[in-house]
């Protein structure tokens, strides 16, 4: 008979991502001594009754462990790499209403009852519950970006969405929402160019790169991000001057005019389609 092998329960909690549950480990066989031993070492911690981590665990969870609560919305969001439009300085965490979640300043707390339930181990948020969240707590147009976003990276589906039971604001985000959309900017275009009656492209595919947007056949809208510096800007610059020499108009605009100032972007576009620059010669 082979020697009944010893589990480690530093190697187990590191393993599930270093913040877990006692009862997660009592039920993978840690004895109460063997974790009693981990934590006097100190390579395990307490965090809160119930909840142990690593040393090195990720501090978001170790803090969602300790309030009780599950990172969601926006926080979550920008930890799956989706588009948000810009951090905020603190944590946006659920907490179902009838829960043990505690208020705090420290977060932003949306206490409302998930799409989909959350098992008591759990301390990221569902997707779904993550798209509930910045349904309800963002603008349309920057909830519909992060939508898009999922949507794009293949999280979820339009006809998996479909099933839930959505919040009046959800249910029009999900209406409009398109799985197409690369980057959150592209959702705001849409429906701010819409009005114009013009065919509009987004992400076409011209002289060798893609171009942010196409309206008509020759008016190109490109947006710069703050990645567009050194290399990419002289790759920007050269790529400008060849489509002017197809014979595209280049409308070049930064991020921060694309979100702050809009209407002098709009109007931009505006005087260039007043002029014919869209129509091809």
């Amino acid at each position: 008979m082979s020697p009944r092998r010893i589990l480690d329960p530093i190697d187990l909690v590191a393993d599930r991502g270093g913040v877990v549950r006692v009862a997660v480990l009592t039920e993978a066989g840690i004895g109460r001594r063997a974790l009693e031993r981990a934590l006097r070492s100190g390579r395990l911690l307490r965090v809160r009754r119930g909840w142990v981590v690593t040393n090195d665990a990720d501090p978001v969870l170790v803090a969602a462990a300790r309030e009780g609560v599950v990172i969601t919305c926006i926080s979550q969001a920008s930890r799956l790499g989706l588009w948000v439009h810009e951090a905020d300085s603190r944590q946006h965490v659920g907490a179902d209403p009838k829960s043990a979640g505690r208020k705090t300043r420290r977060a932003h707390v949306h206490w409302f009852t998930p799409i989909v339930p959350r098992p008591p181990d759990l301390l990221e948020d569902p997707i779904e519950n993550v798209l509930a969240a910045v349904a309800s707590c963002e603008p349309f147009e920057r909830a519909l970006a992060t939508w898009e976003s999922a949507l794009n990276k293949g999280l979820v589906t339009l006809e998996g969405l479909a099933g839930y039971s959505w919040k009046p604001t959800a249910r029009r985000i999900l209406a409009e929402a398109t799985p197409f959309a690369d980057a959150g900017l592209e959702t705001y275009l849409r429906p701010r160019l819409a009005w114009l009656r013009l065919p509009i492209r987004i992400q076409s595919w011209i002289a060798g790169h893609r171009v942010d947007v196409l309206i008509g056949d020759r008016l190109v809208l490109q947006i710069d991000g703050a990645h567009h510096v050194g290399a990419q800007r002289s790759e920007d610059i050269r790529h400008d001057a060849e489509l002017r020499l197809m014979g595209y108009h280049v409308i070049r605009v930064s991020y921060a005019q694309m979100m702050h100032a809009w209407p002098v972007v709009q109007d931009l576009v505006m005087r260039a389609v007043a002029q014919g620059l869209h129509r091809a010669a």
